[in-house]
């Protein structure tokens, strides 16, 4: 799939931008764990059952599945900033709705709506993609891979000291606040990409993966109320499968489909998408089991008898962890590669786990287990982007990073699920009461092993970096996706086109001077930027008249007519700010 620009000069990134990107990304990813706190009082507190009131958080998961990937294509098409803002001011709308009901089906509306939200995160590793130089690419997207770690484990301490000290609604209150500033500090610092990709957006697409992915994750987390092997369950997988495979057809053969699936397809995506899965898996593992471990009377035997707000405060550092690994991601990736920094991430959550198994009889071990998995996480989340990115077009990067963090999570629920499940097969009953066991704690410290392992093995058939792979990851902003492709046209690897220098009146080169590509209709034909030595290269779609314009900061405009007969490259020296000079 093409991509091309706006043709309107894009603003600078400044140096506020990452930190701007990664607050949004902590600021939805609150979401997801906002209601943990009382997530047992939630019958009680609208008034309905336990399994109807299952529902306020399955929404926001469905929600999110669903619009990850669809925000990403939008934000290709449209504009990444502005499908950032409009995710965060849906979340606000749905923060509202949630903080002024305590009936159930107003409560699952705001949720909802509230789940949408998290198409913001790879939106926010788009526009670092599109807008920063490579040297500050690395940490940055590593921090917005991690924010939706950082803020689920730093919502939870919050959360459970404003559920424990005032109304539950304020909940909602402060995340509609948090979303709001995330959405001035946008506006204000953030500028928008000008890349976008052709095409026009799939409805049938959107509505096609819409429904198979409601048909395959309500089943996952819904399966432990209706039971595994009821009609219910089982009809909606059958569905979901046929759904998603008459979705996959319909999809190969539309021109500009919402998930190009033979991009997917490719070795490295789909091992990177697969592996994501795992860790998602092994992220969700701990923040089920310590909460409740931390949580449990220490009369059981094994509890540890801590309060609420303690418990939030001895996971915290799961995510802290998280968010401090971007730079030490950043530094291990360019020694080694994104790929190599995987496997370590993993390596570390399989020691962190295998650890964690005998580091349950006191807080201050629970803080040791959530560090090092933390770290491991961190590492792991932080590589993703990367390995995507190396691997598609700069046009597709806001889909398939959406579609990567969607596999992120059916990790987390399909954890949720198992889990789940574990914990209340092996729970003992106590007055009618089911009491999670350390055996249940312990075979969830061993499926979340597992499913390390199991990363593992897709990490190591990664490819290893190539050259080609290398000059893609540098291609990491407009610019330097521009110079890369002068390369490839320079060493005869483009169609035929226009190529010289960008020269001054005295002759000296002009290093990144932006050359642009107009056609006979007035439209933007290709543009790209002089190399150091001021050699340019720009192919042409067809031959016929060109018009190449010229711009450089401290010089003057230049446009010159040129004719491009398709049949050799044309050797054209452009002389700022006048005449144009024959190579």
């Amino acid at each position: 799939m093409s991509h091309t620009t706006t043709g309107e000069p894009a603003r600078r990134a400044s140096g506020a931008t990452v930190p701007v990107l990664a607050f949004a990304g902590i600021v939805v990813a609150v979401m997801q764990t906002l209601l943990v706190p009382v997530i047992k009082d939630l019958p009680r507190l609208l008034d309905t059952s336990p399994s109807s009131a299952t529902w306020v958080l399955t929404s926001t998961l469905l929600s999110g599945a669903v619009a990850t990937p669809i925000m990403g294509r939008l934000g290709d098409l449209f504009g990444k900033r502005r499908m950032l803002i409009a995710s965060l001011a849906v979340m606000v709308v749905g923060a509202l709705v949630s903080a002024v009901t305590d009936a159930l089906l107003p409560m699952i509306v705001g949720r909802t709506l509230q789940g949408f939200a998290m198409g913001a995160i790879p939106l926010g590793i788009g526009l670092m993609r599109d807008m920063l130089p490579r040297e500050r690419l690395g940490s940055a997207m590593a921090l917005m891979s991690s924010s939706i770690g950082v803020g689920g484990g730093l919502a939870l301490p919050a959360a459970a000291l404003v559920a424990q000290h005032a109304d539950w609604h304020v909940l909602f209150y402060g995340a509609a606040g948090l979303g709001v500033l995330a959405i001035a500090l946008t506006l204000l610092v953030v500028p928008e990409s000008p890349l976008r990709a052709k095409g026009s957006f799939d409805l049938p697409g959107a509505l096609g993966l819409s429904a198979g992915l409601v048909l395959f994750l309500l089943p996952i987390t819904k399966g432990s109320d209706w039971g595994w092997s009821s009609p219910t369950t089982l009809g909606l997988f059958a569905a979901a499968a046929v759904v998603l495979l008459l979705w996959g057809l319909m999809e190969l053969r539309v021109a500009a489909p919402l998930v190009d699936l033979r991009t997917t397809a490719r070795r490295e995506v789909l091992l990177t998408n697969l592996a994501s899965i795992m860790v998602g898996v092994s992220f969700y593992v701990i923040s089920l089991v310590l909460p409740q471990l931390l949580q449990l009377p220490s009369q059981t035997g094994y509890g540890l008898g801590q309060s609420m707000v303690v418990a939030g405060l001895c996971v915290a550092p799961l995510g802290l962890t998280m968010m401090f690994t971007a730079p030490v991601y950043a530094r291990l990736s360019a020694r080694y590669g994104p790929r190599t920094t995987l496997i370590v991430g993993l390596l570390v959550i399989a020691v962190g786990y295998a650890g964690g198994l005998g580091l349950m009889n006191a807080a201050w071990q629970t803080v040791v287990t959530s560090v090092l998995i933390g770290a491991g996480i961190g590492l792991a989340y932080s590589s993703l982007p990367a390995l995507i990115i190396g691997a598609v077009p700069a046009s597709e990067t806001g889909a398939a990073n959406g579609l990567n963090t969607l596999m992120r999570s059916i990790g987390t629920s399909v954890s949720s699920a198992v889990i789940g499940m574990v914990l209340a097969n092996t729970a003992n009953d106590v007055g009618g009461v089911a009491v999670p066991t350390m055996h249940g704690f312990r075979v969830s410290f061993l499926i979340a092993t597992g499913a390390v392992a199991i990363g593992l093995a897709l990490a190591f058939f990664l490819p290893r970096r190539t050259p080609a792979t290398t000059t893609q990851l540098r291609a990491s902003s407009e610019e330097d996706a521009n110079l890369a492709r002068a390369e490839q046209a320079l060493a005869g690897e483009e169609p035929t086109g226009f190529r010289g220098r960008v020269l001054t009146a005295d002759g000296t080169p002009v290093a990144r001077a932006k050359v642009t590509l107009i056609d006979r209709h007035g439209r933007q034909a290709g543009a790209t930027l002089s190399g150091a030595d001021g050699a340019y290269a720009l192919a042409v779609p067809a031959a016929g008249p060109y018009v190449l314009a010229a711009r450089a900061p401290g010089h003057g405009p230049l446009a010159h007519a040129a004719t491009h007969t398709g049949d050799r490259p044309v050797d054209l020296d452009l002389s700022l700010p006048g005449e144009t000079v024959p190579a």
